[in-house]
């Protein structure tokens, strides 16, 4: 007999995707420890690595070289990735505050989230300059600016290695823009000065030979008008400007109570907090048994320790040591492909150390690209016929991915008895029913999705938001509803955190919408489902599918793509940040569209499992019309069309290509049968009023929406493309 899966009985959560915490995520999926949940905190689906920041300013590196995956590396770990900023640790209660989140508790955790080189303190800073770090901001900015044409001004703030780097890979993408540049780097003292002498002034003669203009024992009073402002009276006039001075903690840090040396994180051998079960690494901790540094080498050093630290606070075993080496070899970027070595007062440049490098920096990004996967266990044998071919040939999506195909749903509801009450209007294609209450009209819906993401929260948002649309697509006002909500085996503390994210996300959008929750069920089961049952109240007839008239305009509230994105992400062949754009769009609601739309729709319909064509087919349908879609006027999810080209495709799109043989297969025709999770409004409009009510859905929260075709007299549920 299989033994069933153990239930998850502790919580480890990592806070920031920094060096350390990667690698440790890396072991992770190596070798998990069984009923352990794990959660990464971070604000956006990729860390960059630092160690080739320079060579990316310098254009050495793409932007995607730079970056590591987290989404990737989060699914191979099995860990959950919750997309936000921690604003807040309470050691007291065991939780974490997140700025787009509810709170999460933990049993152990681990802070790894680097340090800032902002400057409060410096005037007109905030709203002149932008920090080196954290590093993807500024990596974003820097590589809208170097693609301008021009003359540049650029100044950096701060003199040490960091600041020198930046200011000749600078210098050098600039002049290989053939850009006028002017660089000038401020040091508050004498620059470089923790660099030995001869290391010092080989920096100082490649500044020199680049054009950087070095200012040194230069105070600034404050920033305005394109400009830093010295002490003495110069102005330096600067398009960009940056500050690489000194590593600041996050504020909070020191605001959580735990024991901090200069408001970074004092840690023991262990790498353990004040708190035992907090540990730190990384630039935010400071090595109290043996300070050293800021630099990267320890972060990478400390995750083996980490790792095993973590193991056995969860588990209950010994901990181990970390011993930091004295020194490190310091490899300095010069700009162009050349490097500068550092380490036991020797000395060394030239393009072999830049080689050198380069090969260290891309072997360390190499483990995120080949990252580790699990072999899918071989079917038994013998086994009932039909087997191999019900389960197809790719993994059962998640979503609306894992809905039953129009035939099949069809046939099956065919076999039900005529309705026998008379205060109920069946609203054939809608999902929903109308019901006649004392003289209210009254809509009725239900939805649930299975579980494609693993943040609870962020599932209990989508699910919430799906299954209002069908509420928002028949113009009603959302009422009340009730949940029911699959757990899987989780011990009781771990059940009740998940349940009360679930409760409190879904809460949020519901009272927004105007809806209370009156109640539900839970049960445990083998993943997380949330479902939703929500009446709605309509002052009017509800929008329906029938009413569309012939010449009217369709209007598209949201891009297209999820069904694709959410299917590669399960074999692991999707960008992160890909994945994040399609779950921000899930996560959109639509309210405000809905109330733009509801006094001019002739008719509408959410977009859900059948995809746009199907959709758009039965909305023809039940108007008696057909329809012409504009393919290239149809808005996609940033990814949706390279998938196609790939071949992705969701397991449920052979069932929805399946009704439309006259649509010629393309990869952009194959996103018309994409099925989508928590999709926008489809919206029959007269045609003369479309722009206007585009110009409004944009103005008003909703950038994506689109007139994608038009309806018109010919064979009935016909879908032409244009």
């Amino acid at each position: 007999m299989q033994q069933p899966p153990l239930p998850l009985t502790q919580d480890l959560v990592l806070v920031g995707g920094g060096h350390t915490h990667a690698l440790v995520l890396r072991k992770w999926a190596m070798k998990p420890l069984p009923g352990a949940r794990v959660t990464l905190i971070n604000p956006g689906p990729t860390a960059p690595y630092s160690g080739m920041l320079p060579g990316f300013v310098a254009g050495h590196y793409s932007r995607e070289q730079l970056d590591i995956d987290l989404v990737r590396l989060a699914q191979v770990a099995n860990a959950r990735l919750i997309m936000g900023s921690v604003t807040a640790i309470d050691p007291a209660s065991a939780t974490l505050h997140i700025d787009n989140h509810p709170p999460v508790g933990f049993d152990v955790a681990s802070v790894d989230v680097g340090i800032t080189s902002d400057m409060p303190d410096l005037q007109g800073f905030a709203e002149t300059a932008i920090p080196a770090k954290p590093l993807g901001p500024f990596a974003a900015r820097w590589d809208a600016f170097r693609n301008e044409t021009g003359p540049a001004r650029v100044a950096i703030i701060g003199g040490g290695v960091a600041g020198a780097e930046l200011a000749m890979a600078m210098a050098h993408a600039l002049a290989q823009r053939s850009r006028a540049a002017t660089i000038h780097l401020i040091d508050a003292s004498k620059a470089l000065s923790a660099l030995p002498a001869k290391s010092a002034s080989a920096l100082r003669g490649a500044l020199h030979d680049l054009g950087v203009t070095l200012h040194e024992e230069a105070s600034i009073t404050h920033l305005a008008d394109n400009a830093v402002h010295l002490q003495d009276g110069t102005l330096i006039e600067a398009d960009f400007i940056t500050g690489a001075a000194g590593a600041r903690p996050y504020p909070w840090l020191e605001a959580s109570g735990l024991a901090t040396k200069d408001g970074f994180l004092s840690v023991n051998d262990r790498l353990q907090t004040s708190d035992p079960r907090i540990f730190a690494v990384g630039d935010c901790a400071h090595m109290s048994h043996a300070p050293r540094p800021k630099a990267g080498v320890y972060a990478v050093r400390q995750a083996p320790v980490l790792y095993h630290n973590l193991i056995s606070s969860l588990s209950g075993g010994p901990l181990k040591s970390y011993v930091p080496q004295k020194d490190y070899l310091k490899l300095i970027s010069l700009g162009k492909k050349a490097a500068l070595g550092d380490r036991f007062g020797l000395t060394f440049t030239g393009p072999w150390v830049w080689t050198w490098k380069d090969r260290i920096d891309r072997r360390f990004m190499e483990q995120f690209d080949d990252l580790p996967r699990m072999p899918v266990p071989p079917l038994p044998y013998p086994r009932a016929k039909g087997v191999q071919k019900a389960m197809g040939p790719k993994p059962l999506c998640g979503g609306c991915g894992a809905k039953l195909g129009r035939d099949a749903l069809s046939r099956s509801l065919a076999t039900l008895n005529p309705m026998q009450r008379t205060d109920i209007t069946p609203l054939p294609g809608d999902d929903a029913a109308l019901l006649h209450t004392g003289g209210m009209r009254q809509v009725f819906t239900t939805d649930h999705l299975r579980s494609f993401w693993p943040d609870p929260a962020v599932m209990a948002r989508i699910a919430t938001h799906h299954a209002l649309g069908d509420i928002w697509a028949m113009g009603a006002s959302p009422q009340a509803a009730t949940l029911s909500i699959t757990l899987p085996r989780l011990s009781e503390e771990l059940a009740e955190r998940t349940l009360t994210e679930v409760l409190g996300a879904a809460q949020t959008i519901l009272q927004d919408a105007g809806a209370d929750i009156v109640g539900g069920h839970s049960t445990m089961g083998d993943e997380l489902t949330i479902g939703l049952a929500i009446t709605g109240l309509s002052d009017r007839d509800p929008i329906t599918l029938s009413g569309a008239k012939d010449g009217a305009a369709l209007i598209l509230t949201k891009p297209v793509g999820t069904g694709v994105i959410m299917a590669a992400l399960m074999s692991g062949k999707v960008r992160g940040e890909d994945v994040a754009a399609a779950l921000e769009a899930m996560q959109q609601g639509q309210k405000t569209a809905a109330q733009v739309l509801g006094s001019k729709a002739q008719a509408m319909t959410d977009l859900t499992g059948f995809g746009l064509a199907g959709h758009c087919q039965n909305l023809c349908t039940a108007s008696g019309l057909a329809a012409t879609l504009a393919l290239e006027a149809i808005p996609l999810l940033p990814g949706a069309l390279a998938l196609s080209e790939r071949g992705e495709h969701s397991s449920l799109y052979p069932a929805n290509r399946a009704g439309f043989p006259d649509i010629p297969d393309t990869p952009q025709t194959r996103l018309l049968f994409d099925p989508q999770t928590g999709g926008g409004l489809l919206a029959a409009v007269p045609a003369r009023q479309a722009q206007d009510l585009i110009d409004t859905l944009r103005r008003n929260g909703h950038p994506g929406s689109a007139i994608i075709g038009h309806l018109h007299r010919g064979p009935i549920g016909q879908i032409s493309i244009a």
